[in-house]
């Protein structure tokens, strides 16, 4: 399985936010997303998750399954914890694992939630809500994840099981793109650096 991305563009509110933009990643590899804040690394992350629209460019999934659509294939964790703040942990877990299948409570186990299984999603505190919207990645089988800041409000230990949970996808063939200001503790396999409306794609290994 590659993705491949061929001069991408992406126009937002009539503004170009990037263009020309290529890259590749293939299965049991990582892709760094890097830039200043406002240069597209969301707006690139949501293309991919197919949430917004190729203004120009090809983006391509081979080797995926052919009767989906490449956002279907896709783990998507924005900016937003996509919790319903009226149901309770393992509702809104519950809710997911109806759409991706796996388990409500293995999911909850996996970040350390299960003391909070019965308390209502707008109680929780900002890191336990980052969690509890991260456990997601531990239901179903989508083959790409796409994360957005995904440590932001963790504490260290839950930084580590994010570490963990992303070395394991990409160990059973997985691929994780993820955009990020901070080290994640994790080597990835190659860098998009994005800037001024552009980006330069780079390999390297061993880079956290």
């Amino acid at each position: 399985m590659q993705l491949r991305a061929e001069n991408l563009e992406c126009v937002r509110g009539g503004r170009k936010v990037f263009s020309g933009l290529s890259f590749g990643c293939a299965d049991g590899e990582g892709l760094l997303l890097t830039g200043h804040n406002g240069c597209g690394k969301s707006s690139l992350l949501r293309q991919i998750a197919g949430l917004v629209r190729l203004a120009g460019g090809d983006l391509v999934l081979e080797g995926g399954d052919p009767e989906l659509t490449i956002g279907q294939q896709t783990h998507y964790a924005g900016h937003l914890d996509a919790l319903k703040p009226p149901l309770t942990a393992h509702e809104n877990l519950q809710f997911w694992a109806q759409i991706y299948g796996g388990d409500a409570d293995e999911a909850l186990a996996g970040f350390g939630l299960t003391h909070l299984r019965d308390i209502p999603a707008g109680l929780l505190s900002a890191g336990q809500k980052r969690r509890l919207g991260l456990a997601r990645l531990f239901l179903g089988n989508r083959p790409i994840w796409l994360l957005d800041e995904p440590s932001v409000s963790l504490d260290k230990a839950s930084c580590d099981v994010l570490g963990d949970l992303m070395r394991a996808h990409m160990g059973r063939g997985g691929m994780v793109i993820a955009a990020t200001h901070v080290t994640l503790g994790v080597a990835f396999t190659h860098q998009l650096e994005m800037h001024r409306g552009q980006g330069v794609f780079k390999r390297f290994e061993g880079m956290p």
